[in-house]
């Protein structure tokens, strides 16, 4: 029978919750995160559906960030408006191009969401939500990925001042089984 939803409540009531099928762009938080490409110039998957929803003021304040820093490295993370979506903020990351993973593929995709909760945090961000990054076109596998996201934010929440939740709105339920069976593991290993 396929998860419809679950969560890990973590010490000092921070919560990380798990939901899908949803569209990320649907989410009223105070921010979302966007699985971008290094040119943060749109593209297709939850890229495409950000730039595509939240209108043209994205792009734009997208297009200033490339004109003063250049193409954003993966593993980082910069924040933008959220247009006409209902969160408050985009935060735009970039994930690792799967390569078989021997070329740090864990190491940047734990950066890129330790920096995106980061820049969460700087920004007063209490409620944040993520796709399951670089598991679409970059093709990491997603068995792997989620055990990196659910380490990697579990270890950051702890460190947080502002950010009390971390949603992942996962696309589709083969996903979000995925993330769930890897939540309850981390859960039995860290928290029991």
């Amino acid at each position: 029978m396929p998860e419809t939803g679950y969560t890990l409540v973590l010490e000092g009531g921070k919560a990380i919750v798990f939901d899908g099928p949803t569209d990320i762009t649907k989410l009223s938080v105070d921010a979302i995160v966007n699985a971008a490409n290094s040119t943060l110039l749109g593209g297709g998957g939850v890229d495409g559906a950000i730039h595509r929803n939240g209108g043209p003021s994205i792009l734009q304040e997208c297009q200033r960030i490339v004109a003063k820093i250049g193409r954003l490295p993966a593993g980082k993370a910069v924040m933008t408006t959220a247009g006409r979506l209902p969160a408050k903020y985009v935060i735009h990351t970039v994930g690792p191009v799967w390569s078989g993973g021997n070329r740090n593929e864990a190491k940047t995709l734990a950066s890129a969401y330790r920096e995106s909760i980061r820049v969460a945090d700087e920004n007063s961000v209490n409620t944040l939500a993520f796709p399951s990054i670089s598991t679409g076109a970059y093709r990491y596998p997603v068995n792997e990925a989620a055990r990196v996201a659910i380490q990697t934010v579990a270890e950051a929440l702890q460190k947080t001042s502002f950010v009390k939740e971390v949603r992942f709105a996962l696309f589709d339920s083969s996903t979000l089984d995925v993330y769930v069976a890897a939540a309850r593991q981390w859960e039995m290993e860290y928290l029991k």
